[in-house]
């Protein structure tokens, strides 16, 4: 089977591929003619969730519409992933206990790279929003200033209200949009493009809106396994497709099964029933604690746990990592002991039930192919973000005790263990990059592993360091703990191993 095929071979295939029953003809005559849905950023993850869902809206009949998904940074990808394909793609769930689901997503009705369309698009009345999957250095790219010039151009054509609607993995991601936006629209007014009622315009919630919201769903490369998988049933579109701009991506989209979003609910021209597709609709306030208590204690802390040690213990996955005792006993201290008394409660889920379904279904799932080496990649910002909200709370708290806490302070140990390049076998390690490598790497020259470090001084400095750990771990009595796990962990080859063994038994 092709996916061009999908729909006039339903009935051969439905028993292992779920294709839809709905007119995609008509679904695509009724989108362009009154589009509801613009999307910007054409990789994976737009297709595993946002098609993902509009799909199931246009099944279930809630919808007759699709999306139209712009492209401004690879062009590449829509000629190559997106033309020949009729825009259809597969979406290869690979589930935790084992099984696979694929479901054929024929949603993207029309995927555009010319800027005349996408201005044509602005100045369609019945857009309700306008959504962005383009990591967060896209806000600080040039497609914002053609997001502010697009936006102009409805303002000019009837001021139509809009909501504008990031949904990248970045805290205050509509903050974000909203201010990347509205600095090049005062250059617009600046250069005299513009007249002052455009910045009112953009600032008037009753006409422009740039909600909050919350994304979690790991999405990796197309992965040959996969692809085997499929060739095996005998579908034919499979071709592994990398950019000359370095996007990776296939026919096909390989992702795990759970997945979030939180948006907030703010949509001045309407928008359609995602919550009949699993996706949360709340306030302001709602999608920053589910965001807080991703990041600072259920999901991201536990990654970058078993990062540190998986790089220095030789992993080469994160589920493999998560057969190891000691570092299953870490994260799972981590998040329930030490992070759950400060946890920020969303609202909408448990906290306890979202860290279950982390540590017993995301990270040990098999088909997952997600690297600690990948995962490793700019630690030094990751820390502030990802400890720091524990740190302060456990400071604050009159109940609680920084000096209780032991798994914290093990992987702090273990960053600087790592920062050395050197496994716990004693073999050169590569580090992943990290903005702030050569400094650290530098503060820490004359420590080797087998050798009791003669001068502090380097390591002192980086535990003082606020910029990395948000506090100074010297003033709140850390220090002294990090000191002495790290200098467990130099004593030789399997000292790493054997540090975990002591703390995490």
């Amino acid at each position: 089977m092709k996916l061009t095929e999908a729909w006039s071979k339903r009935e051969e295939w439905k028993r292992d591929y779920v294709i839809p029953t709905y007119d995609r003809q008509a679904a695509k005559a009724q989108t362009r003619k009154a589009p509801v849905w613009v999307h910007f950023g054409a990789g994976n993850i737009f297709r595993a969730f946002m098609a993902s869902a509009m799909d199931t809206l246009l099944e279930q009949g809630r919808t007759d519409r699709g999306i139209i998904v712009c492209e401004d940074f690879d062009p590449e990808l829509v000629r190559r992933a997106y033309v020949p394909y009729d825009s259809l793609s597969l979406l290869v769930t690979l589930k935790a206990d084992g099984t696979v689901g694929k479901k054929v997503v024929g949603s993207v009705m029309e995927a555009v790279i010319e800027t005349d369309r996408m201005l044509a698009l602005f100045r369609e009345p019945s857009v309700q929003m306008v959504s962005f999957t383009i990591t967060e250095k896209g806000y600080a790219g040039p497609l914002m200033r053609r997001i502010a010039e697009f936006c102009l151009e409805r303002y000019q054509n009837g001021a139509w209200p809009l909501a504008l609607v990031s949904m990248d993995n970045c805290a205050r991601n509509g903050e974000i949009l909203s201010n990347a936006v509205k600095k090049h629209a005062r250059d617009l007014v600046a250069e005299g493009r513009a007249e002052e009622g455009f910045l009112e315009y953009l600032s008037d919630p009753e006409r422009i809106t740039f909600p909050w919201t919350a994304i979690d769903k790991i999405t990796p490369r197309p992965d040959a396994s996969v692809k085997k998988l499929l060739e095996q049933d005998g579908f034919e579109d499979t071709e592994q497709i990398i950019t000359e701009r370095h996007t990776y991506t296939a026919p096909f989209v390989n992702s795990e099964e759970t997945e979030y979003l939180v948006i907030e609910d703010t949509f001045p021209n309407g928008r359609p029933q995602l919550e009949a597709a699993g996706i949360w609709f709340a306030d302001r306030d709602t999608v920053d604690r589910f965001e807080k208590m991703k990041v600072g204690t259920c999901l991201n802390p536990l990654h970058t746990a078993l990062a540190v040690f998986g790089c220095l213990l030789g992993y080469q996955t994160i589920h493999e990592e998560m057969s190891d005792n000691e570092l299953k006993k870490l994260v799972w201290e981590l998040g329930e002991k030490e992070g759950m008394p400060v946890v920020i409660d969303p609202g909408i889920i448990r906290p306890e039930d979202f860290l279950k379904d982390v540590l017993t279904k995301r990270f040990p799932n098999p088909f997952m192919p997600d690297t600690p080496q990948r995962i490793a990649t700019d630690t030094s910002q990751k820390i502030p973000v990802r400890y720091g909200q524990t740190l302060r709370s456990y400071v604050s708290s009159p109940d609680l005790s920084l000096g209780d806490l032991t798994m914290i302070p093990l992987v702090f140990a273990g960053w600087l263990r790592y920062l050395l390049g050197v496994d716990d076998k004693g073999n050169h390690m590569d580090l992943s990059p990290d903005p702030r490598m050569e400094e650290l790497a530098g503060l820490l020259g004359g420590i080797r592993p087998g050798q009791h470090p003669v001068d502090e001084k380097g390591i002192d400095t980086i535990l003082r360091d606020q910029s990395i750990f948000s506090i100074d771990l010297f003033s709140c009595g850390m220090a002294t703990k990090v000191k002495g796990m790290f200098a467990e962990m130099l004593e030789g080859p399997g000292a790493v191993r054997r540090t975990l063994q002591k703390y995490c038994s």
